[in-house]
Order: C-alpha cells, then sequence, then structure tokens
C-alpha cells in the first residue's frame, strides 16, 4: 500500500495538526501535500518530513486570505502519481485532489468548510476587511459547487463527531463513519492536587467565545487563569478583571501542570471536536463545557464534566456556581479519556483504510 496524506495547509500549529502527526505515525513513509506549508510557524520536527506543497507556496502575499479563490486549483495540481491509498485530513479543499487510476481516497473531514457552507456567521466573527467582504460573495457560490463535486471523487469519509457527520450529510449528501480525534493521554499523569483557580487553554479567536468565560469570572469574582494567545487578547484583557489572568503561550510542559492543579478546565465555545477537554480529563479533572458540537461527544454530564446549556454568559456563571469538584472522581474521569487515546485512533484509521 502506497499512502499520501494530504494536509490543507501548514501555517499554523492546532488539533488537525496533531492530528496529522498521529497519521503520519502511522504511515511514516508517506509524503505529506498540502497547499502552503510556513516552517517557522510549525514545530521544527517537521523540517525533517517530506512536505510538499502546491504553487501557491511560490506567490508572494502576506495575508493567505487573498489567495482564497486559488486552492481548488492548488490542490488539483498536486501529484498524487504512484500513491493508490490518499488520505486527507482536511477542513477545506483538501479532498479535491485528483486521485490515481483506482486509488483510493479516506477523506477524514475536520468539517465541511466554514467559510463556504456557514458564510455569513463565518464572515460576522471573523476579523475581515471591508474590500475581502465585498470580494469575497462573488467566489464563494463558485467555490461551493467546487467543493461539492470534490466530495464526489471521495471514497469514504470519516467524521471526527456527530455535528460534523451532519454537516457532511448536509453539505455533501455523504454517509460517513465517526472515528474521534487522538488525544495524547499518555501525556498527563492524574492528579488529586487541587488548586483554586478555572483554566482555559485556547487560541484566543473569537469562535472560541472566550469572552463569555470572562464575563462570567467578572461576576463571579473566581479565579480564572487563560493560558493561550491570538487576535482577540488585546479585546479580552480590556473587558477582564484582576481575577482574570492571561498566561500568553504556554509550554506543553506548563500547559500540563496547569491541568494538573486546575479545579476544573472551561470551554466555553461550540467546537467541532475539542482535544483540549480531554487533556484535562486525562489529568482527571472536570470539565465545564458549552453543550454543543463536539462536547457532546466527548463530556458525561456529571460524570467527567458539567455542560451548560445555553451560550451565555449567564448560562455559564450559573453552571459554575452550581459546580462541585468534590462529586467528580479523577480516576474515572481519566478512565474515559483513554477511550480517545492515540492507540484506539490509529486502530480505527487503519480499519476505515483496508475495510
Amino acid at each position: 500500500m502506497q499512502v499520501a496524506l494530504v494536509a490543507s495547509w501548514l501555517n499554523q500549529y492546532g488539533g488537525a495538526e496533531r492530528v496529522l502527526e498521529v497519521a503520519h505515525d502511522l504511515f511514516p513513509n508517506a509524503p505529506i501535500f498540502t497547499s502552503t506549508y510556513r516552517p517557522s510557524k510549525m514545530p521544527p520536527e517537521y523540517r525533517a518530513l517530506d512536505i510538499r506543497s502546491s504553487f501557491l507556496d511560490r506567490i508572494p502575499v502576506g495575508n493567505q486570505r487573498l489567495l482564497l479563490p486559488l486552492y481548488p486549483a492548488a490542490f488539483e495540481s498536486l501529484d498524487l502519481s504512484g500513491y493508490d491509498t490518499i488520505i486527507s485530513i482536511t477542513s477545506a479543499f483538501a479532498h479535491g485532489v485528483r486521485l490515481p487510476r483506482d486509488a483510493k481516497h479516506i477523506c477524514y473531514c475536520l468539517t465541511p468548510a466554514r467559510f463556504l457552507w456557514s458564510y455569513s456567521d463565518y464572515i460576522e466573527r471573523e476579523s475581515i476587511g471591508r474590500i475581502p467582504r465585498l470580494i469575497l460573495p462573488f467566489f464563494i457560490a463558485r467555490m461551493r459547487e467546487w467543493d461539492r463535486r470534490a466530495s464526489n471523487n471521495v471514497t469514504s469519509f470519516v467524521a471526527i463527531s456527530q455535528v460534523v457527520q451532519e454537516r457532511i450529510k448536509r453539505c455533501y449528501g455523504r454517509d460517513s463513519t465517526i472515528i474521534y480525534p487522538p488525544v495524547d493521554v499518555e501525556r498527563f499523569q492524574v492528579s488529586c492536587e487541587r488548586d483554586d483557580y478555572f483554566l482555559i487553554l485556547s487560541r484566543l479567536v473569537p469562535y472560541k467565545r472566550i469572552d463569555l468565560a470572562v464575563q462570567a469570572f467578572n461576576e463571579l469574582g473566581l479565579p480564572l487563569v487563560i493560558a493561550g494567545d491570538g487576535r482577540d487578547r488585546a479585546r479580552l484583557q480590556a473587558m477582564a478583571k484582576s481575577n482574570v489572568r492571561f498566561l500568553g503561550r504556554v509550554s506543553d510542559e506548563k500547559a500540563c501542570e496547569l491541568m494538573a492543579r486546575c479545579r476544573a478546565f472551561i470551554f466555553p465555545g461550540e467546537e467541532d471536536f475539542g482535544i483540549t477537554p480531554l487533556e484535562a480529563n486525562a489529568c482527571g479533572k472536570p470539565v465545564i463545557a458549552f453543550a454543543a458540537g463536539g462536547a457532546l461527544d466527548s463530556i458525561i454530564d456529571n460524570v467527567t464534566g458539567k455542560l451548560f446549556r445555553a451560550p451565555t454568559a449567564q448560562s455559564l456563571t450559573d453552571a459554575i456556581r452550581n459546580f462541585n469538584a468534590d462529586k467528580f472522581d479523577a480516576l474515572t474521569i481519566r478512565k474515559h479519556s483513554e477511550k480517545f487515546s492515540a492507540e484506539v485512533f490509529k486502530e480505527k484509521l487503519n480499519s476505515a483504510i483496508v475495510a
């Protein structure tokens, strides 16, 4: 079996890239094809990988959003000849690669592209200038049609959660199986120690809804530690009271330490899945999360965490007021997290490929 991996882009590091790394562990000789690759934005280990980017990497442009209309052509231009098994790990465009004759294409779909299929919501929450807002609608309808046609060339879809499975059906008219993203649970140890702070570990961008947590903790006066960085940080810091502390980006070691000692992990936004809550669970810590998206797949209410039902600061405030850390068993929470381990992911992905 000659395997090629395809990623949407490699210009920032997050959950998609961690999935890619585990898939590459399963197929260590597979090259990685992508649209754009920025080595300076990725961990140093990526420089030892066989990464093959498209012609977009040769276009000098500061804002990659300006290249958006070219992404379909970029993926169609990638040369996959000689490979009989293609695994795309994608939130946009990568499922549109041209296949060699008789090749199998497994699409591990993180989500159908939000900016194509939920354009109005995407535009409202992203910092997109006036001129792109005027130009983009002319391209979106055409790109959406390309996206739908590209989905017909996928042999089988794999979704990361129930909500993504529903989107795949709605957008592409395709069925899919669910394989949850891998969580490196072995990196974490159960801790029965507990400080008084609540924790958020996240990129600070609007759709993460960190603002709900800041508002809730402003009212409660309880200590909240926010680790991570992003374009929303200045706005969030401006609204936060002194009980909310911003650490910026932290190392993996520091993140483990923060999770191990927190009172609970706060997950206020709607995510397609969400790996960090399960990392907190791997430390034996409960999660307080919005009851939508991937949280419904990964969190057992009142067993591994507590769900709040409305995307409002008041709903989160009420959930925190009613939260009692003593009611949660650390070993039960840890055992739950192990169902999402990297080894479980590899076993299920391999089964999906050979099926």
